[in-house]
């Protein structure tokens, strides 16, 4: 009888440990300032992500400790939903950042953008067409006892006046998953078009050491290239030996630039990260992601005190520069392949 009862106990507290556990990870559809969201949670760790996907699938927070690593200057989300801007982890496709002109080349034809369609930002075209689109679709959200995660659709080929500018049909699938104090942002973009198609996203991460100012900032490099670029920050073609210090303290930097050569350790990841009053926060880039750029606008002040390293699958302008002959290292993906590729961030000293 005593047996039978001692296993009995056993089994309800391993049922009880295993519920704790399990319910350490969530991921639920809630609300901010009225704005539908999502959110992310790892409990143990401290660590709450939220996201907006009615602009762009946007990450706008990542708290640890309740503080946020990411720079957002909005308190209330509905105002950021009226007047969206630059922040928190934006993605930026079918391109990022700039193109040299209101064109692009692929398979050895000119594809020219209609300006009058109203969706090509600049005149020299920047971020792509899903910065802050609200198109993309909640495919999954689930939370076990190993991570809570997100994963969002967003079918291109379904819309005229995309497929008009970038006229290769093409799914992205974004996987926000949250583990063990961890963000990994995980994309996927399959080629569904009779064409092979070049490969040039990137994400736009801004990030920030909160209530310390940017000049006591210190910034970790992990690239042994820099990027020449021209008078309009498009690259040449050129590089040139990494010659910034690094670390490199922040105070008085200006920075748009591009860096390639990346250093990595043995998964193949390269590390970026900001650091102050025993604060980091951290980014690491998958193999694919070949290319960092370091955004670190002059004149910091109160509403930009952020840095950005960007990991990008080319330099900017990239699918122009190929066809020039001076850029060696386009990504092609195939007609009906998939490209996937993660980058990692993540925190620490984070005290609350």
């Amino acid at each position: 009888m005593q047996g039978a009862l001692a296993e009995i106990l056993a089994l309800c507290w391993l049922l009880l440990a295993t519920t704790a556990f399990a319910q350490n990870y969530t991921a639920e559809k809630t609300s901010d300032h009225g704005v539908p969201i999502v959110r992310l949670s790892d409990a143990k760790n401290a660590v709450e992500i939220s996201v907006v996907p009615s602009v762009g699938n946007l990450v706008y927070q990542m708290k640890v400790h309740g503080k946020n690593i990411l720079y957002f200057p909005f308190d209330d989300l509905s105002e950021f939903v009226k007047k969206p801007k630059m922040s928190g982890i934006p993605f930026l496709a079918p391109w990022a950042d700039l193109l040299d002109e209101q064109a692009f080349w692929a398979n050895g034809k000119r594809y020219g953008f209609n300006m009058s369609l109203g969706n090509v930002r600049g005149v020299m075209p920047g971020h792509g067409f899903l910065l802050n689109s609200p198109l993309w679709e909640i495919t999954e959200l689930a939370a076990d006892s190993r991570s809570a995660h997100l994963t969002s659709r967003f079918q291109f080929w379904k819309y005229p006046d995309l497929m008009a500018q970038w006229p290769f049909a093409q799914e992205y699938e974004v996987t926000y998953s949250l583990a063990d104090g961890v963000l990994e942002v995980k994309t996927t973009i399959t080629n569904l078009s009779a064409d092979p198609m070049p490969v040039i996203i990137g994400f736009h991460p801004f990030f920030q050491i909160p209530g310390i100012p940017r000049d006591e900032w210190t910034a970790h490099l992990s690239a042994r290239l820099h990027v020449v670029a021209d008078e309009t920050k498009v690259p040449t073609g050129e590089m040139r030996p990494l010659d910034l210090p690094n670390p490199l303290p922040l105070r008085g930097q200006n920075l748009d630039d591009g860096f390639t050569g990346l250093e990595r350790d043995a998964d193949g990841r390269a590390h970026f990260s900001v650091e102050a009053g025993g604060m980091k926060a951290e980014i690491l880039f998958g193999p694919k992601y070949q290319v960092a750029t370091i955004y670190l606008p002059p004149s910091p002040n109160l509403t930009q005190e952020f840095i950005c390293f960007e990991p990008l699958a080319a330099i900017i302008d990239g699918v122009n520069l190929a066809r020039r002959g001076k850029y060696a290292e386009l990504q092609i993906l195939p007609a009906g392949q998939k490209w996937t590729e993660s980058f990692w961030v993540q925190a620490s000293g984070m005290t609350p």
